[in-house]
């Protein structure tokens, strides 16, 4: 006797709770953004009721809700994995917002699929193309693969800049100053217009319209804390090359020399007692990428370059995180790193990783056997240098020793 069996009706993305949601948020967060961020939001007014590619250049933890305040109905996000693996949290985000789930570092093909069932739906989608928010105050490298998405997607794009989010929160900083914002709409891509171009013509285009540099003494930021854990984004001295740092208030010191740094409302830099030849975290974070580019990293490796205590969970995509070992320790090398719990050890050779990632300031994502685990160091904690590191391990490795991209 055959047998039939009926497919399964997909259910729709986009959902009318999602629009009830976006208003609700709009009146109360919407206020809340305004006083916090002092942020001037430009309505886009070409929207009508058609959807759009929403592309932003990404500051400050608050960017998704400015974007919502400046365009009617619900947005749909490109997230990490990151917020969908927080349990019942996350599954109330899910049912109220509905984001777009992505594994960083990868190409997800799943989330491009998403993607484009929610515009065949006419829903409007929102990526910000860094993937990562700026540590520098410049808009930080883009993959050009964004351009190709687009034009699958077919859908008219919208150039969203927000500036003045790294002068008022800057993305090593846990408080925000009091200084002024903006954001825009800069430029609408329609369809027919950029079909005619190529890849690479589509991607400058978008590269140019999100490049937001902010290191310019073109606006006062105030704090008590304005330097406060800029060592989350540092990590080279300009005199001791790998080291440490320690920040309080508005100066920021490294632990090998003892020079201090004192951070200005202008978002300049000033050293104490002595000239530093940097103006801005925008030209040291160069000078340090260049620093760890100039680097052999594969021949250290008897010696760990850093050792730090933190704890340790296994994140289960899209479910949950599992405490693994609420105090342990990584020690960082030039080819690997190594955790330790007791007599727990787990080494995990750059070789046979997937990736090292940071995620919001300064939590650490690495990608091996198969799993993903999530280191959580203090404060202080610079995840930073163990991406950067990692990196330049693997373009050594694959013989590309000239490459300057380093994660970020």
């Amino acid at each position: 006797m055959a047998t039939t069996t009926k497919k399964k009706k997909q259910k729709k993305w986009i959902r009318i709770r999602h629009a009830v949601v976006r208003n609700i948020l709009y009146a109360t967060l919407g206020v809340y953004s305004r006083l916090k961020y002092r942020i001037r939001i430009e309505k886009f007014k070409q929207q009508e009721k058609r959807p759009y590619l929403i592309l932003l250049n990404h500051q400050t933890p608050f960017d998704q809700f400015f974007v919502g305040m400046a365009f009617k109905g619900p947005v749909y996000y490109l997230a990490t994995e990151d917020i969908f693996s927080n349990g019942w949290v996350s599954s109330l985000i899910k049912y109220l917002v509905a984001p777009i789930p992505i594994k960083k570092q990868t190409t997800d093909i799943k989330a491009i699929m998403n993607c484009v069932r929610i515009a065949k739906e006419g829903g409007t989608i929102c990526i910000a193309p860094e993937g990562n928010r700026t540590y520098s105050g410049r808009t930080e490298y883009m993959s050009p693969s964004i351009a190709q998405l687009a034009k699958m997607l077919k859908m008219p794009i919208v150039t969203f800049r927000i500036e003045g989010g790294y002068g008022a929160q800057p993305r090593w900083s846990d408080v925000v100053r009091k200084g002024k914002m903006h954001c825009y709409a800069s430029r609408v891509i329609m369809p027919e217009e950029y079909a005619a171009m190529t890849d690479e013509e589509l991607f400058d285009i978008i590269s140019r319209e999100l490049y937001v540099d902010e290191a310019v003494a073109d606006a006062e930021f105030y704090h008590k804390k304005n330097a406060e854990y800029l060592e989350r984004a540092v990590y080279v001295c300009p005199e001791c090359g790998l080291s440490s740092f320690e920040s309080h208030g508005d100066t920021v010191t490294c632990q090998r020399c003892g020079r201090t740094v004192r951070y200005l409302p202008t978002k300049q830099l000033r050293g104490e007692g002595f000239d530093f030849p940097f103006e801005f975290v925008a030209q040291w974070y160069d000078y340090q990428k260049k620093f760890i580019n100039s680097l052999d990293v594969t021949g250290m490796t008897e010696q760990p370059l850093y050792r730090e205590p933190i704890s340790l969970h296994e994140v289960i995509p899209c479910k949950k995180k599992v405490l693994l070992e609420k105090r342990a320790e990584i020690t960082l090398y030039g080819d690997r790193a190594e955790i330790t719990a007791g007599e727990m050890q787990m080494n995990v050779p750059f070789d046979a990783a997937m990736a090292f990632t940071v995620l919001g300031r300064n939590k650490l994502n690495i990608y091996f056997d198969g799993k993903i685990y999530q280191v959580k160091g203090g404060k202080r904690f610079n995840a930073l240098k163990y991406v950067q590191i990692f990196h330049r391990y693997k373009n050594i490795s694959k013989g590309d020793e000239h490459g300057e991209f380093l994660g970020l």
